[in-house]
């Protein structure tokens, strides 16, 4: 009888090791390629996380990193593979506010839950969004805006890519705050909204610095505000919307690192140390400046925490402004 049960124990302990990855393989991890899954088109900030992640990474783990583009959905598709691939460490994807917390508030499509079906990784860095105007437009700061917005109800458009993108909300958290009421314009990409809005035919955008900076400079497109609650170094001259007459007001897009679900405590903790370091480098953070994106580290616990953070703040919106789910289900 002893005997039997000194063999049973030993079998479930030899189940344990070779069956469970947290045991069987964090040690090895990695000896293959990685996939990075990056959600949207080639030359998004997503893409381009990916890819400078990747060759990082890459550098770092001594394996190959591969970089899949599945685009679509506004990154809906993307994002659901990541959550359906393997825990092992070895498929990873590119997170953004859009695809894991606007997303599932305000889409149809989405059948993913952004808490539990992912492992938050690491905080890549955030891009503030900027209100710009075309110049034909009567305002000149974010108080006239709100003026001409209240003499013209409904009939100021501005841009997003997409119904249940961040720039859709962070247009409508503008007009909650300010009691206006915007007609948003979606778009399928933010280079189509930028191409009509350069012609003039949306009044403003709430966009991303990296696709309206040069027009900024160039004097084609005004801008009012920046979205970030505090001015950023890297754009004084900017002031905040928060600052401009809607205090507490703030809508930034970040990008981070993500594994699916049960992917093993140890290698998320690895991945996290490895890019914090990687975003670190001069060299990172200048690349990155240039695409008007600024790093900002977190652990996997405080990555999570922003995301539920962020999902209670814009479902709170989405309840406040009357905004429903879209799409056919």
């Amino acid at each position: 009888m002893l005997f039997r049960i000194a063999l049973t124990g030993l079998f479930l302990v030899n189940a344990l090791f070779f069956c469970s990855p947290s045991l069987a393989d964090d040690k090895k991890w990695p000896d293959h390629a990685i996939h990075i899954i990056a959600p949207l088109p080639a030359g998004s900030a997503a893409d381009t996380i990916a890819r400078l992640v990747g060759q990082k990474l890459s550098e770092k783990l001594g394996q190959t990193v591969i970089i899949d583009n599945r685009a679509g959905a506004s990154g809906e598709i993307g994002t659901n593979e990541i959550a359906k691939a393997a825990p092992d460490g070895y498929t990873l994807g590119i997170a953004t506010t859009t695809t894991l917390v606007t997303a599932p508030i305000l889409s149809l499509h989405t059948r993913y839950d952004p808490v539990k079906d992912f492992a938050p990784v690491a905080m890549v860095g955030y891009s503030p969004y900027v209100l710009v105007v075309h110049p034909s437009v009567a305002a000149k700061n974010v108080k006239e805006y709100i003026a001409l917005a209240k003499s013209k109800p409904g009939r100021i458009t501005y841009s997003s890519v997409g119904d249940a993108s961040l720039a859709h909300l962070a247009g409508a958290l503008f007009g909650n705050m300010a009691g206006v009421e915007l007609n948003q314009i979606p778009y399928k990409s933010s280079t189509q909204a930028v191409i009509d809005l350069l012609a003039g035919r949306i009044d403003s955008q709430f966009g991303i610095l990296t696709t309206t900076h040069q027009y900024i400079k160039d004097g084609r497109l005004n801008v009012l505000g920046i979205t970030t609650e505090k001015r950023i170094p890297e754009y004084p001259d900017i002031p905040t919307i928060s600052e401009s007459g809607l205090p507490g007001y703030e809508a930034s897009l970040w990008l981070a690192v993500i594994a699916p679900a049960k992917t093993p405590p140890a290698i998320v903790e690895r991945l996290n140390t490895v890019i914090n370091e990687v975003m670190a480098q001069p060299d990172v953070r200048k690349t990155l400046l240039n695409q008007a994106i600024i790093t900002d580290p977190l652990s996997p616990a405080g990555m999570r925490k922003r995301i539920e953070d962020d999902l209670s703040k814009w479902k709170d919106l989405a309840v406040k402004a009357g905004l429903k789910k879209e799409g056919k289900d």
